[in-house]
């Protein structure tokens, strides 16, 4: 994987990138010796490297048993608890698998939104078929996450037996406390730990992430050893201009530093959707505090031209972009020729599809440069599990330094909770009877 910054670089005074230097090493140091703000939650610093053969193994086990016993198994998480295995598993998947036999489970995702409409097709299409769960919660009482795995357990339990239903629930959660540790303790689940040191969304290459990877089919062991090798590239030990993880925290927070307040992180291949969206968690809710924070968005292009081109071409300048580029596909595709020529591209004939989308990407980057938009550019060398791997923990790296630049504490989010208060409140749960009335007040018309 490389970082390349000349687009952006230009947009800079000479040298503007390199007076960073001393802050986000200092970023790195306080990293390092866990003396920052919310040091408490720094255990996915150095988690690649913590990662045994042996541990990767009994992931795998378990996967092997859910594979064995299930034609569908279902991810109850939300957050962090599901968007990194989202993330993976859609940018290795086969984009029409859902339509083709395959030996792994289907993997579906639920417990991250309310909607009963949506639960309800859900099980609807879970009547016909051997499912298992891996509810992924912490606590246990995420009400989303929560009140899914209540109605999935209660299905499995009902269409497969008591007895199955403990062999393909799987548990994610705290070591000792919660209520669902208490449920798999109790039913006698197979489960798995969240380290109390990993956030949510630093969580991807702990369980939460890769036991869902890892029953969908793909390498989990070269997943971590992208990232370990991640891990050594981004050292607190290496130098400045040959970190990459620092050399993206500097660019993106000095081009924040001159008005850009809006980063969009751009794709030109489909699979790579839900890693736009496992980054928007990541650096939303770790930079968006006490007024400051660059915001995160994203686009798929060359889809995204067709709508949002106008706007990021000819619009506010207070954006810049950071774009994914695979440097080769990993099927073989050309352009046939046609005698008739009636749509006038047999000037493409003979060339791959993937190279018509590289001089998408180039000209659309040639033509967002010039009309004042800053562009990074990350390259990798093609799809893979290692090399996802490295991206994962290049964002994270990159995203704890970043925070602490802004003199944010990056690993909290207080304000995810007030919508959970009001909602507590306002659906009479004991506790918050004190507030439900002034709410429901404010919802109420003036008569």
């Amino acid at each position: 994987m490389k970082l390349i910054l000349d687009k952006a670089a230009a947009f800079l005074a000479a040298g503007t990138i390199e007076s960073y230097e001393t802050p986000v090493m200092e970023a790195q140091r306080v990293l390092e010796t866990g003396t920052c703000a919310g040091n408490d939650f720094l255990g996915w610093l150095h988690l690649p490297s913590s990662i045994t053969d042996e541990f990767v193994g009994k992931i795998n086990e378990t996967a092997r048993t859910l594979q064995e016993n299930c034609d569908a198994v279902v991810v109850a998480g939300i957050g962090g608890s599901y968007l990194g295995a989202k993330a993976v598993i859609a940018a290795l998947d086969d984009n029409f698998s859902w339509l083709k036999k395959s030996n792994a489970p289907r993997v579906l995702f639920a417990g991250n939104n309310i909607s009963e409409d949506y639960l309800t097709e859900m099980m609807d299409y879970l009547k016909d078929v051997r499912f298992g769960v891996i509810n992924i919660s912490k606590s246990g009482t995420t009400t989303e996450t929560a009140l899914t795995f209540r109605l999935l357990k209660k299905m499995c339990e009902d269409m497969r037996g008591k007895d199955m239903a403990r062999k393909v629930i799987v548990a994610v959660t705290d070591a000792v406390k919660g209520a669902a540790r208490t449920t798999a303790d109790k039913e006698g689940y197979k489960s798995f730990v969240i380290p109390d040191n990993v956030g949510g969304r630093f969580s991807v290459l702990t369980p939460v992430g890769l036991l869902p990877i890892a029953v969908a089919g793909f390498d989990v062991a070269q997943l971590v050893r992208g990232a370990q090798d991640m891990e050594k590239a981004c050292d607190v030990n290496v130098p400045f201009k040959e970190n990459p993880c620092a050399q993206y925290a500097a660019c993106r927070n000095a081009l924040y530093a001159e008005g850009k307040k809006i980063e969009i992180l751009v794709n030109y291949q489909p699979k790579l959707h839900y890693v736009s969206e496992w980054w928007k968690q990541l650096y939303g809710e770790s930079e968006g505090k006490d007024g400051k924070g660059i915001f995160p968005a994203s686009v798929d292009f060359s889809t995204d031209l067709h709508s949002m081109g106008q706007w990021i071409q000819d619009g506010e300048r207070t954006i810049f972009e950071t774009v994914i580029s695979i440097d080769r596909p990993n099927t073989s595709l050309t352009v046939p020729q046609d005698e008739q020529n009636m749509d006038g591209l047999n000037f493409l004939a003979g060339k791959h599809v993937d190279e018509v989308n590289h001089m998408a990407e180039l000209g659309t980057q040639l033509a967002h440069v010039d009309g004042g938009v800053p562009n990074m550019r990350i390259t990798m060398p093609k799809l893979d599990e290692y090399n996802i791997g490295q991206l994962i923990y290049f964002f994270e790296k990159g995203c704890g330094i970043s925070g602490l630049l802004i003199n944010v504490n990056p690993f909290n989010q207080p304000g995810v909770e007030a919508y959970k208060r009001n909602m507590f409140a306002l659906l009479d749960k004991p506790g918050y009877e004190a507030e439900s009335a002034r709410l429901k007040s404010l919802l109420t018309p003036n008569s």
